[in-house]
């Protein structure tokens, strides 16, 4: 792939190009025999789940992993179709040693990826995945006869289990609710409707149709322009959107308005807060997190952790400091209490219940926030390693913060995949971050231009 394998979340790229039947095959059998030498199989069997979204190539990947985990002396329970976090609870409720979810989560159709959860639920860390790679090509010593590892086929009643811890969370009936429910044609078309409607509501559901093509397609969570027509159009009372597997969550109030991660974050982090649930009073976001929930957040007496961008630097700052609520803008939210990754379904269910146990509309609640104008230029062509290094990129950079003072703030982030640099610029009006974004992107254009 030309680059370090394993991204923020796991082996993704173009499927039958960059992520092949082959590479998952290796991919497999390599996690087996690093985890293997680590210490981290258990018993002379070790155990293993697979679970995929939708997509097309997602059978054969699929296929191949379960072939390389099995060739290795696993035993391996295939899923099917099920959520990212759904694969993260089984892992740890049913003590198996080894997940592996064949997803591109928020992807087009034509990507596809490959990401490995631990004893527990835990995606594995830097060193592992390294290991991982390093050993790609290692002439391992398989076992024969009957040491190879079986394979099972899961028929449903892996859902049914994540379907019944997610009902667990919540003590409200969400009965009188009426909830639109875009599925985006992905992991989470039944299991996201089925909690719902078991915790008593009452779900109009769109986009949960999947055939291997439409995931994603025009929908869910990067599209939500769907389930604000048809919030509207059904009385709902509010509407939740998921992405592709179904580890992020927006929501949509009764006008139409979007929700973005940012708002819901604030909303539970209240709600938690008041009932003495919020760990430290503490919500840990990314940088990239809209100064307006930073004031919201001050004003409720809650703390916030500040992380990089990716949602594996939010869990590490989570399990770190002992946080039990963390995400980022784009509704990828962790609630540690129930989940060990960010989990679109228990999102909806958590605000569900939040709105019942409130009795306050969506709009209501997300008014615990103001969104200041944020706006974001991708610069391209300009070398990013000297971004914090130009001494007149930087007194610019101080100079548009003097102007915007304590009511909106710069932040410019190196692409971590391309050589562009994005330059976010909030401020209390519309106008005024466009006027500033402009300014700092030509001196970043200009100062950083590649020779």
């Amino acid at each position: 792939m030309g680059r370090r394998l394993f991204g923020t979340d796991g082996v993704r790229g173009l499927a039958n190009r960059e992520v092949t039947a082959s590479l998952a095959l290796h991919l497999g059998t390599a996690a087996v025999h690093v985890l293997g030498e680590q210490g981290r199989l258990t018993g002379s069997r070790p155990r293993a789940i697979v679970a995929r979204d939708p997509r097309l190539s997602g059978h054969f990947l699929s296929a191949a992993v379960v072939a390389g985990m099995s060739s290795a002396g696993v035993d391996v329970e295939d899923l099917g179709v099920l959520p990212t976090p759904a694969v993260a609870y089984l892992t740890g409720a049913e003590d198996v040693d080894l997940a592996v979810m064949i997803s591109a989560s928020h992807n087009p159709m034509a990507d596809n990826g490959i990401k490995f959860f631990t004893r527990g639920g835990v995606k594995l860390d830097d060193a592992v995945e390294d290991a991982i790679e390093a050993n790609l090509s290692t002439d391992w010593e398989l076992p024969i006869g009957a040491d190879v590892g079986t394979v099972t086929q899961n028929r449903g009643e892996a859902g049914d289990r994540y379907v019944q811890h997610l009902l667990g969370t919540i003590d409200v009936d969400l009965s009188g609710l009426r909830i639109a429910v875009d599925c985006a044609n992905g992991a989470a078309s039944e299991v996201g409707p089925a909690a719902l409607r078991a915790a008593g509501a009452d779900v109009v559901v769109i986009n949960a149709s999947p055939d291997g093509r439409n995931i994603n397609e025009q929908c869910g969570s990067t599209h939500p322009e769907q389930l604000q027509a048809v919030t509207l159009a059904s009385g709902a009372d509010f509407g939740v959107a998921y992405d592709g597997d179904a580890d992020r969550c927006l929501a949509v109030d009764n006008t139409g308005a979007l929700v973005d991660g940012d708002q819901i974050m604030g909303i539970l982090a209240v709600g938690l807060n008041e009932s003495g649930r919020l760990a430290g009073s503490t919500l840990v976001v990314t940088v990239m997190s809209n100064l307006g929930l930073t004031l919201a957040m001050q004003e409720a007496g809650i703390n916030l952790v500040q992380t990089g961008v990716g949602d594996r630097y939010v869990l590490e700052a989570m399990r770190a400091g002992g946080h039990s609520l963390g995400g980022e803008q784009s509704g990828h939210i962790v609630l540690a209490e129930h989940a060990t990754t960010g989990d679109g379904v228990l999102t909806s269910l958590q605000l569900a219940a939040r709105m019942a146990a409130s009795g306050r509309s969506l709009a209501d609640l997300a008014g615990v926030m103001t969104r200041l104008p944020q706006v974001l230029v991708n610069v391209p062509g300009v070398d990013k390693s000297r971004v914090d290094s130009d001494e007149v990129l930087a007194a610019a950079v101080t100079a548009a913060e003097q102007r915007l003072g304590t009511s909106g703030r710069v932040l410019l982030r190196p692409s971590g995949t391309e050589p562009l640099v994005r330059v976010m610029v909030e401020a209390a009006s519309e106008d005024q971050a466009e006027r500033e974004a402009d300014v700092l992107s030509d001196v970043v254009r200009e100062r950083l231009a590649l020779a």
